[in-house]
């Protein structure tokens, strides 16, 4: 056991699960801002061999397989800190277009007995506007940590599904000249409707649009991403897969947190603590890679496939780079494992990788 599972057993897992969270990631932003530690951090932390020679994905180098998803941080507030950790990339977001204050609090609850987390956020963010201008600031600031930086954008809340596209635009021309690559999100289970853009008939269009707006304020072709949820039956994954394909995305991300709650190890009376929302950890683990299996059937090597859900080991991440993915993300798992978690998953990940070739 470590000290951070003790730390974690004693004390953070005692508290509010989101008032941890802000405690915890106000500490790292805190430790970032003493002067030449994040970059000794990096160098310390990420792999020195093996998988350190880095990915190549869309026209981007990462120095690891490794990534942050999406969620954690919102507001692009800690990109530096935390890549300080070892993280090769860091999706920050979900942005959109519009600030919005998220779902009512409690809105983030622990199943520890699953390794999980259900949230209900909802999308609470500063909006696109305050959040490019951060991206802005960081870019211009001597001493930014070299890392992949990607954006992930969602429909705001008040915005009715029939003017979704432009909402997706609004944020798509704010965001689009600050990010390493761009993500779509249309799969998280927290915003009215937001699923039902997964629908190809509604999802080409949006897709079409967000790719022309990008191309239109950048004078580089920004890679583009969409990302999916666990609970779409198979079919619909070949079609947005095939989808991706005729729009010539960069990738998919696979993916979202799911509605689903079978086969959890918490009791019922936790679970129905926990209540709605999305459900990330352990639990997705199996549903995540079947995705990604059918995806990489159906795209070959046209695209770039992201792996995120219940990744918790190296031996995990190396399960998804070994059936088809070319990165991996995770969130919960770093939750659980600790501020020192992603620079050993990313050390040992790399032994791997060097015992394959």
């Amino acid at each position: 056991m470590t000290a951070y599972d003790l730390l974690f057993r004693r004390v953070l897992s005692k508290l509010d699960a989101e008032t941890a969270h802000r405690g915890a990631f106000a500490a790292m932003r805190l430790a970032a801002r003493v002067p030449g530690l994040a970059g000794y951090g990096r160098r310390r932390l990420l792999p020195s061999g093996g998988g350190a020679r880095g990915v190549e994905a869309f026209g981007l180098h990462f120095p690891g397989p490794l990534g942050l998803a999406a969620g954690f941080d919102k507001n692009a507030a800690g990109i530096d800190a935390l890549a300080a950790l070892g993280f090769a990339f860091v999706e920050v977001g979900t942005v959109t277009g519009r600030p919005q204050p998220g779902n009512p609090r409690p809105r983030l609850h622990r199943l520890v007995a699953d390794r999980a987390v259900v949230n209900r956020m909802g999308f609470n963010n500063d909006g696109a506007a305050v959040v490019a201008a951060r991206l802005a600031r960081r870019r211009r600031r001597r001493g930014a940590l070299p890392v992949v930086v990607g954006v992930n954008i969602g429909k705001s809340k008040v915005v009715p599904e029939a003017e979704a596209i432009g909402d997706y635009e609004a944020s798509t021309r704010l965001l689009a000249p600050y990010a390493d690559y761009l993500v779509v999100n249309v799969s998280s289970p927290n915003t009215p409707g937001l699923r039902d853009l997964q629908a190809v008939e509604l999802l080409r269009p949006l897709l079409t649009a967000v790719r022309a707006q990008a191309d239109a304020v950048t004078s580089r072709r920004v890679p583009l991403l969409v990302k999916i949820a666990p609970d779409l039956s198979d079919d619909d994954v070949l079609a947005v897969a095939k989808l991706a394909v005729e729009l010539e995305l960069d990738g998919i991300i696979a993916t979202n947190t799911t509605i689903g709650r079978d086969g959890l190890r918490s009791t019922p009376i936790a679970v129905d603590r926990a209540g709605a929302g999305g459900l990330s950890g352990a639990p997705l683990a199996q549903r995540s890679l079947e995705v990604l299996r059918l995806l990489r059937g159906a795209v070959g090597e046209q695209l770039t496939l992201v792996s995120v859900g219940g990744i918790a080991t190296a031996q995990d991440a190396h399960e998804r780079l070994r059936a088809g993915a070319t990165l991996v993300q995770a969130y919960t798992a770093f939750i659980y494992g600790g501020p020192f978690w992603p620079a050993r998953v990313q050390r040992d990940l790399a032994r791997l990788l060097e015992e394959d070739r």
